[in-house]
């Protein structure tokens, strides 16, 4: 009978125990007696596991010399207890974030915990960008992209850049759809930023003087979350992960401030359906975004045109660069220097 409910051990029952309780269960009626004959245990001991029984609720002892104990309905009984552990486990659960608190406060054997610590909330992630732009002295990498946690377009940068600070970003085609506008970065590369586009990032990523790094650990904009580092290793990588994604990128801002200032295109003679010419500022920036594959409706947006005079110009230039695809488009742009 006991192999056929395996499960009395939850409710604190060992496997003598739980032969005990069934075999009074069956009989109705029982005593130290009759537990002691069956199986094999001294009065003393048999008396004991029967008030073990009383106490967890399963028996109620009877009046009387003999001290007889019966069962406990366990549709009752039974269900009292797992209510009392169904308790017992919701305080466990209740108890869990104070105690992976305290665990996550020591730090881990051998390792800098100052080094590195994980951001869990937008504020903190903002609070330390911005402080990070305060910090740069030398040098500040970046990953533009969504989600945002702050202004596209802060001050903070401007002063960073008036102080000589080498400033590179990359922006990704979301970046111009949620948050950052065309005229923010140009004037930013007025100011000495260097820009380019690339059609997705990774991640969002800041890193400062090639000693601090802050990087997202998700791109959920309802979970905002991230990481800043000091560690040095940890550091370098990052930063050869924002030189793999630079080298592959388009430069971006040079060419729109050159076209909203109306200086002159940059030196140098391509030759174009039979003749020889500089490309405009307009023609580099409208090759840059295609390349990256920005949607016709947004690179009419950044450029301040309608969607058919996009078309048109786009066609006018791929007819120029005797190209049939955007793709084949930018090759004979890149070759041509135009990128």
């Amino acid at each position: 009978m006991a192999d056929d409910i395996p499960f009395l051990d939850v409710a604190g029952l060992d496997p003598l125990s739980e032969r005990v309780y069934l075999d009074l269960l069956t009989q109705g009626r029982s005593n130290a007696a009759h537990v002691s004959e069956k199986f094999d245990l001294g009065l003393p001991a048999a008396s004991a596991m029967l008030e073990d029984l009383r106490d967890l609720g399963l028996a109620s002892r009877l009046e009387g010399a003999e001290r007889d104990y019966t069962p406990v309905d366990p549709g009752y009984s039974l269900r009292a207890i797992a209510d009392r552990m169904g308790d017992q486990v919701l305080r466990i659960r209740e108890s869990l974030p104070k105690l992976v608190e305290l665990f996550e406060r020591v730090p881990p054997t051998g390792i800098d915990q100052t080094q590195t610590t994980v951001l869990a909330d937008a504020d903190a992630v903002a609070a330390w960008y911005t402080r990070l732009q305060h910090q740069a002295r030398t040098e500040f990498l970046a990953f533009d992209r969504p989600p945002y946690v702050s202004a596209s377009l802060d001050p903070v940068e401007a002063t960073a850049l008036g102080r000589g600070v080498e400033w590179r970003a990359i922006y990704t085609i979301e970046s111009f759809d949620d948050g950052t506008t065309w005229e923010e970065v140009a004037d930013l590369a007025a100011q000495g930023e260097q820009a380019r586009i690339a059609p997705d990032l990774p991640t969002k990523l800041a890193i400062v003087d090639r000693r601090t790094a802050l990087v997202s650990l998700t791109l959920d904009p309802g979970r905002i979350s991230a990481l800043v580092t000091s560690s040095q290793p940890l550091v370098d990588a990052l930063r050869q992960l924002f030189e793999f994604h630079w080298a592959r990128s388009l430069p971006l801002g040079d060419a729109r401030a050159q076209l909203e200032n109306g200086s002159a295109p940059p030196e140098g003679a391509v030759r174009g359906a039979g003749r020889i010419r500089s490309a405009t500022p307009e023609e580099r920036t409208l090759l840059s975004l295609m390349a990256v594959g920005m949607k016709d409706d947004a690179v009419a947006r950044q450029l301040q045109i309608s969607p058919r005079t996009l078309r048109r110009r786009s066609q006018e230039l791929m007819n120029e660069l005797e190209a049939s695809t955007r793709f084949q488009a930018g090759l004979e742009a890149a070759r041509r220097g135009w990128l």
